[in-house]
């Protein structure tokens, strides 16, 4: 029997070669012929089924403003950024996409809950329900005794939480809550539908909300002292320990700066006085004991 010779190690590499060649043609034939297969209008994104509760704005605008912004295909296009494309869109607040064979795509969409005005007068910025500030056009609010929220921003959250906790408490004085305020120093502000002002002042929730159940009730004793009803408020400051000032219509309660300073100078000038004539009994004491 012969032995079979070994194969010589250049025809080996020849041999190698021309496998490896090969592969890669294979290969490179196939990426070409699937990049050429994913170009073919065949898996363009051929439609865009939107899903969810929308009150503001329709499936038909949404496919209009959106698929201008896709790029790609069926298998090519980015889902992230399609998502932030239908977000962008006003009063959309999330949504989620995916791919629908053999060339769509679908949109779960959820709508912003409007709660709140957000900012001054004209502004076209809203707050939802989750406390979020939103852009929309503020003429497609619906709802009618929204109130409207002034604050930094970051802050909405907390001055929608404030809003809903403080609107009960007010509710005896007969209107609603037209204006939350929260100023630089970080006090409150109320402006009420009637057109009267509350400053609630600084604090925690829990204490401005105190404030505002003592004004609650005893202002309805106080406006008939003065043959008024709580109807005639215009103002109110809830600023003080132990009281608070305020206005009524023909009537009024609010002492002036000069006034209050003369009052602390009385008040300070009565608390020496008190504090002297118990030092001189407190040494006319010591005397008869010596």
């Amino acid at each position: 029997m012969n032995a079979t010779l070994p194969t010589p190690l250049d025809v080996r590499l020849m041999n190698m070669t021309a496998t490896v060649l090969f592969v890669g043609c294979v290969v490179g034939v196939l990426v070409a012929g699937g990049a050429w297969l994913l170009r073919q209008p065949a898996f363009a994104i051929g439609h865009i089924a939107v899903e969810g509760d929308l009150v503001h704005t329709s499936a038909l605008s949404l496919r209009a403003n959106v698929a201008p912004q896709l790029v790609g295909n069926f298998f090519t296009v980015d889902l992230e950024a399609a998502r932030r494309a239908f977000e962008q869109v006003p009063w959309v607040r999330s949504a989620h996409v995916r791919r629908e064979f053999p060339s769509g795509l679908r949109v779960q969409l959820q709508e912003h809950d409007v709660a709140a005005y957000w900012g001054p007068e004209g502004s076209a910025t809203l707050v939802d329900s989750q406390g979020e500030v939103f852009e929309a056009d503020a003429d497609d609010v619906e709802q009618d005794g929204l109130p409207r929220l002034l604050g930094a921003p970051g802050r909405s959250a907390e001055m929608l939480d404030m809003v809903r906790r403080l609107a009960p408490v007010l509710e005896p004085l007969g209107a609603g809550i037209d204006t939350l305020e929260l100023t630089g120093n970080g006090g409150w502000r109320v402006a009420l539908a009637g057109g009267a002002v509350l400053e609630l002042g600084s604090g925690t929730q829990d204490l401005v909300l105190d404030r505002a159940r003592r004004l609650v009730s005893t202002l309805p004793g106080v406006a008939r002292q003065q043959g008024r009803g709580v109807d005639a408020l215009e103002y109110a400051d809830l600023r003080y320990a132990d009281g608070y000032a305020l206005r009524l219509r023909g009537v009024t309660t609010v002492a002036t700066e000069a006034q209050r300073v003369a009052a602390q100078r009385e008040a300070e000038r009565k608390a020496a006085a008190r504090a002297a004539a118990r030092a001189r009994a407190a040494a006319k004491n010591n005397r008869g004991q010596d």
